[in-house]
């Protein structure tokens, strides 16, 4: 299932990814920083939503509360949660 998550208080406005089971695969952000987030998409590329949370969770950016490999891990578990309730 391809799934698009709106993200909040980052760079990136958006994040697309691929979800089947619990494993991620084709992410791409929309907007943020080019280079780091096309790094980011190939590094969990084929993880599971339990190893992107492991990884990222909780990394800020600057002052901000949160970070853009943060909000993939709210991304990427909001995904999982709406298919088990499908």
């Amino acid at each position: 299932m391809d799934y698009v998550y709106v993200t909040s208080m980052v760079c990136s406005q958006e994040i697309r990814f691929h979800i089947e089971g619990n494993v991620i695969t084709n992410v791409s952000f929309i907007g943020g920083c080019n280079g780091n987030l096309k790094a980011v998409s190939k590094l969990v590329d084929g993880m599971t939503v339990e190893q992107i949370e492991e990884k990222l969770k909780g990394n800020t950016c600057g002052r901000r509360p949160t970070s853009c490999a943060d909000q993939l891990c709210l991304a990427v578990r909001e995904a999982y949660e709406s298919m088990k309730t499908a």
